[in-house]
């Protein structure tokens, strides 16, 4: 496995060409080899290879609009050949599917944009947030009853070659959810792992650098091994400081746990 950086956790500072270079040589230099692209400024793609394969960093995953992935799929796929970058990523489900009423839409939608991407030789990636873990009868689908969560409808509802998983581990625990058992149920399709830690502060959650906070990292990171993870993706949505010390603190403290 391979430990790189998700920019979502830097996106102020990506928002220029210029600013996205410097970023980059500055993610480089604290020893990540591997990026995700997230939430960046309009750079093209071309410039964006360029600024990375100077700094000796790979771009593996992306998050791309959800409307390019429906509409433009042949041209956003042209786009990440250009990026060298096999996986195209959902960041979240829209609101209007997260329904018992409207879920099956989902399917609908996406069903042929992931057959187009995964004939491409690249891969769908959904990232999950804690809602993929409510449960209801869902309406016009398949073995509804009883209630599952949404996460296994998607599960069901597409082939593991059309539709991977980038699991986040502190959403699930803000889902009330076990990381390590999830872990275990998804081994086959987790390829991509965002990596970010719980603190708590009185009764709120916090997001922290990874090993930082309650999660239990070293039974994670021996869960990932089982599986067919290939890269972990440091991300950390909400920085209590500078977000460039945060993604040091945990490259510090994988590099530690021999992650790096």
């Amino acid at each position: 496995m391979k430990t790189g950086a998700q920019l979502y956790t830097v996106r102020a500072y990506t928002q220029s060409e210029t600013d996205f270079a410097l970023t980059i040589s500055k993610i480089a230099k604290i020893g990540y080899k591997t990026v995700q692209i997230s939430a960046i400024g309009n750079i093209r793609p071309e410039r964006v290879r360029e600024i990375c394969d100077r700094e000796g960093v790979e771009i593996v995953l992306t998050h791309s609009d959800v409307n390019r992935i429906l509409l433009d799929t042949k041209a956003l796929i042209r786009e990440h050949d250009i990026l060298g970058c096999k996986y195209i990523g959902l960041g979240c489900m829209p609101e209007r599917y997260r329904t018992k009423e409207w879920l099956h839409r989902f399917m609908a939608d996406f069903r042929e944009p992931a057959k187009e991407i995964a004939a491409s030789g690249k891969l769908l990636m959904y990232h999950n947030h804690n809602l993929e873990f409510e449960a209801f009868e869902a309406e016009n689908l398949p073995n509804a009853a009883p209630r599952k969560r949404i996460l296994e409808y998607l599960l069901e509802g597409f082939d593991p070659s059309e539709l991977g998983i980038t699991l986040d581990t502190y959403w699930v625990a803000a889902a009330g959810a076990d990381v390590c058992q999830w872990i275990e149920l998804l081994k086959d399709r987790i390829p991509c792992v965002h990596l970010k830690d719980m603190q708590v502060n009185g009764f709120n959650q916090l997001m922290a650098p990874v090993m930082e906070g309650n999660l239990n990292f070293p039974a994670i990171l021996k869960a990932l091994e089982k599986t067919n993870c290939e890269y972990l993706l440091v991300e950390q949505d909400v920085c209590q400081g500078s977000p460039f010390d945060c993604l040091q603190t945990s490259y510090e403290n994988l590099k530690a746990a021999g992650y790096c």
